[in-house]
């Protein structure tokens, strides 16, 4: 049970004063439905409000805050034209202007003759000064109640800074005191406040110092957030240790039989990951193993291979993947290779409704299903498996690290295998994966050609389009992803849209497009009628499905590729190389570029190892550059940054060890404080852990 002095904080957001439905689908929208979500979305930035008295101190274009008299409204008289407000600040005039502005709101805010401070951004417009939409109106006696610094926060559309700054201040009064849950020793080390200390800290910064990522409130939050992440995964490895898995049997003859049918022989890298699993599976163990993997380095053969040792020893297995499209693909890839196997295969999404659905649940239930794929909708309640021996899980950072427990509710505890494509360094894959084993597969299937990567200049793209237009003469296709643009999901789309309406008039209507607003079932259209009809081009925001393997598709063009950080570069390069046919990404980015951006762009060039390629990302990005961060495929970390706080992440394992030493089940009253870190990150499933022994 969560301690009374923190479950104030996991109330809904609708439950502050003054937030409506509206307002609360935005802030779920952007941190999630309780306070505690909103609390630690830590702000990026500051505004300097400077007050001047004499307006011909202030910059043009910067946030000022002015005393002014208010002398005449002059209300708009039609839909699009400004209302202004005439007002003098000192000696000089100065309009406040508003569109679409509420008549009756403006006049009661503003009353003629009164003094009011304006804070904004001053503009010089038609000789006059203006300030057009104030973020504050202030009323003379007031003026300290605003802040000359302000912290400026992540947002989504419909969601203003002021808005959200007012109900975080809401929340800042609920925190309670809390003990303390990290030891003298360190907080000496780091000189850290309090852990509400910080949180107040952090939401009223003085200066924009205090955001820096060397500033020790975000520090002392980072590693808050680190402790309760790698507690919660020494919770589970130590409850799994203890627990007998599943026994596999040593025998492998669906296997042998599997790889001879195969029309390719397996690699080096992949027997000897092979033996691995095997051995796991075979222990008295439950197997719980990250199998990393470059893209197209043949790991989906593998967990074929462990599927069917668990189907021979009598088991139920399950494929879980982070889309439905992903979901067709494997199921209809797996029934091609699995054809002259005599194995029931059944595919489960969100899709699945009434008889349909109930006629899947019936065959998973009755163990008739031997091998079932889906969507996280394997992990709804009403699905009950007869005998769940192995579970695999596709892309394991689009779900979550804690999400593939669900599965030892589900029945006895079943062996997991997770797969990776995002090639992580042996610290960061501890932080990530920490409750796990790992295999890698190095090298890749044979006969696959290296992927040729080239750059070009984007003044140079009506060349490549030339060279485009030939090479599609043939069945081979080409994907067109468009660029990041200021973590916008809708300047994304306008860039894809106005990218997809350019090339459908030169292609002859042979485009296709695909971006993140469109439902699942229009991007399943989309994919099927790009890999099964004429189509030429698919033109894509960074939303292109992870996984999707299209042997045709030989050509990436990526474009303003120095917006992307090297992880997802390579990440997108995947998409093509996936058979014996020449394969080729083209960097597209514009003239003058950075160093860092030059950098990612040469490593591209050099290798497809996407281990050396990882490494030098890390190295590239340094502290907290938020293209790397974003893109990493590592679990999205709120506060801490993994590439920053090595040395946090260090001393919290270290911590964590001694915590286990004296303390395994939190019975203490430091344990109890660590109980509530844990609520705090909702870490909710190691303290159930815990109770179950």
């Amino acid at each position: 049970m969560r301690s009374e002095k923190i479950n104030p904080l996991f109330s809904p957001i609708s439950s502050l004063s003054g937030i409506g439905p509206k307002l609360e689908v935005l802030f779920n929208r952007l941190v999630g439905p309780k306070l505690i979500h909103l609390l630690l979305h830590i702000p990026y930035n500051v505004i300097k409000r400077n007050r001047h008295e004499n307006i011909h101190q202030a910059l043009i274009n910067s946030i000022v805050t002015l005393k002014v008299k208010i002398l005449e409204h002059k209300p708009s008289r039609f839909k699009k034209q400004p209302y202004k407000v005439n007002c003098m600040c000192g000696e000089v005039p100065i309009d406040i202007v508003f569109f679409y502005a509420r008549h009756p709101v403006i006049k009661t805010t503003l009353p003629v003759e009164s003094e009011r401070f304006i804070s904004g951004k001053l503009e010089y417009f038609r000789n006059t000064f203006q300030i057009t939409h104030p973020s504050h109106i202030i009323e003379v006696e007031k003026i300290n109640e605003l802040k000359e610094i302000e912290p400026i926060y992540g947002l989504t559309a419909g969601l203003s800074q002021r808005i959200l700054l007012k109900n975080m201040q809401k929340i800042l009064l609920l925190i309670p005191e809390l003990e303390e849950w990290i030891e003298n020793k360190i907080i000496k080390k780091y000189s850290f406040k309090s852990w509400k200390n910080s949180l107040l800290s952090i939401h009223n910064p003085k200066s924009s110092d205090d955001l820096i990522y060397s500033n020790v409130h975000r520090r002392r939050l980072a590693f808050d957030e680190l402790l309760s992440h790698q507690l919660a995964i020494a919770i589970i490895r130590n409850y799994n240790q203890k627990q007998k898995g599943i026994e596999f049997k040593s025998s492998s003859l669906l296997v042998d039989n599997f790889i001879e049918l195969l029309p390719f022989k397996l690699t080096n890298s992949q027997k000897n990951v092979w033996k691995e699993i095997k051995e796991d599976l075979t222990s008295s163990h439950q197997m719980v193993r990250l199998l990393q993997g470059d893209v197209g380095s043949g790991k989906t053969i593998i967990a074929l291979l462990t599927i069917l040792q668990a189907i021979e020893s009598g088991f139920q297995t399950a494929m879980m993947v982070p889309t439905s499209i992903l979901a067709f693909q494997h199921f209809n890839n797996v029934q091609i290779l699995f054809k002259k196997l005599d194995i029931k295969i059944i595919i489960l999404t969100g899709k699945d409704k009434g008889n349909s659905r109930l006629e899947k649940l019936k065959k998973i239930k009755s163990g008739e299903a031997k091998l079932v794929i889906g969507t996280h909708a394997l992990i709804q309640d009403d699905v009950t498996f007869n005998s769940i021996g192995l579970v695999v899980i596709d892309e394991q950072h689009r779900f979550g690290v804690f999400q593939r427990m669900a599965f030892t509710n589900k029945g006895r505890k079943p062996s997991i295998l997770v797969m990776s494509a995002t090639p992580i360094p042996r610290t960061l894959a501890l932080a990530a994966y920490g409750d796990m084993d790992e295999s890698k597969i190095t090298e890749k299937p044979i006969g696959r050609l290296p992927i040729k990567t080239t750059s070009l200049s984007i003044l140079k793209e009506k060349k490549l389009i030339e060279r485009l237009l030939i090479k599609l003469q043939s069945n081979e296709k080409t994907y067109w992803v468009c660029p990041l643009i200021e973590e916008s999901e809708e300047l994304d789309l306008k860039a894809a849209k106005d990218r997809y309406e350019n090339l459908n008039k030169i292609f002859n209507k042979k485009v296709l497009i695909i971006h993140g607003q469109l439902k699942e079932k229009e991007k399943e259209e989309v994919m099927h009628k790009f890999q099964n009809e004429d189509y030429k081009i698919l033109v894509s925001t960074t939303v292109i499905e992870v996984g999707i393997d299209i042997k045709e598709a030989t050509t990436i063009i990526i474009e303003h590729a120095e917006r992307f950080g090297l992880a997802q570069l390579h990440q997108l390069r995947g998409r093509v190389g996936r058979n014996d046919i020449q394969s080729s990404c083209i960097l597209l980015h514009k003239d003058q570029i950075g160093e860092n951006a030059k950098k990612r762009i040469i490593k591209m060039k050099e290798t497809n190892d996407g281990f050396e390629i990882a490494k030098k990302d890390l190295e590239i990005r340094g502290p907290g550059e938020v293209l790397g961060r974003k893109q990493s495929g590592l679990p999205s970390f709120q506060i801490a940054d993994l590439s920053f706080d090595g040395d946090l992440l260090e001393d919290v394992r270290k911590y964590v060890d001694l915590i286990f030493q004296n303390d395994p089940k939190l019975e203490t009253n430091e344990g109890m404080n660590l109980k509530n870190l844990l609520y705090l990150f909702e870490r909710d499933v190691a303290i159930k852990t815990l109770q179950a022994g």
